[in-house]
């Protein structure tokens, strides 16, 4: 399997860094441990979301399509919004979801 995954500044909450890989846990440890010059100044980072995806291609492909204009407003709207959710559409109040679990290959 391959990953999109994406990610979430600690330090700097309006921060978000979206990328693909086929080993998400030593990636994610790569963002967090400096190895990575895009994402070095703003870390440690957390996975807010990911889609595992079956091919490298396919992957590639739905990264570079949510690094664009269209594509990032779609992770705004539909993938980094997972981190709350409705818990009473009536009352209106929300809870927070926990950090998305990393699924083995």
């Amino acid at each position: 399997m391959y990953y999109v995954y994406v990610l979430r500044s600690e330090s700097h909450a309006d921060q978000t860094y979206i990328g693909s890989a086929h080993d998400l846990r030593a990636r994610l440890a790569q963002h967090n441990g400096g190895e990575s010059i895009h994402t070095n100044k703003f870390k440690p980072w957390n996975l807010i979301t990911y889609v595992a995806l079956p091919d490298k291609l396919l992957a590639e492909t739905f990264e570079r399509c949510l690094k664009t204009g269209s594509g990032r407003a779609f992770a705004k709207r539909h993938l980094l919004s997972l981190s709350i959710r409705p818990r009473n559409r009536c009352a209106g109040s929300f809870e927070e979801l926990s950090t998305p679990t990393i699924f083995g290959d």
